[in-house]
């Protein structure tokens, strides 16, 4: 089993739950993305570059985004930004309240800019 799916298992209900069907949902999304254990967190990463990490944190699970500022601005309004200068990110603290559409479009939007720097330079 890899580290990264043992950290998702790990977690209590109803967070490993969200984080499992987070996981297929990108995983279905972008088949090419790698599931690796970074700084004790599972992080997806097509080639060398992250696109996204999952992290069961006090009462919700995140999705967050690193190259966030690549994401469509029609986005943002669904996007927690909580202490954070550049990640953001969707935050869940059920698994009702994930909108697969909404995400299937980030990570689409995010792969197409997977080339490109963490800082967009205008």
């Amino acid at each position: 089993m890899k580290l990264a799916d043992h950290y998702i298992l790990k977690q209590p209900e109803p967070y490993r739950s969200i984080l499992m069907h987070l996981q297929a949902v990108i995983t279905n999304t972008l088949p090419e993305a790698q599931l690796l254990l970074k700084w004790k967190l599972p992080f997806f990463y097509i080639g060398k570059r992250p696109i996204c990490y999952l992290n069961q944190s006090k009462a919700y699970v995140d999705v967050a985004f690193y190259h966030s500022a690549y994401i469509p601005k029609k986005y943002y309004p669904f996007l927690v930004s909580e202490n954070r200068k550049i990640v953001k990110s969707l935050r869940y603290k059920s698994i009702e309240e994930i909108d697969d559409a909404l995400l299937i479009d980030i990570l689409e939007a995010l792969e197409k800019v997977k080339e490109k720097g963490f800082y967009k330079k205008n």
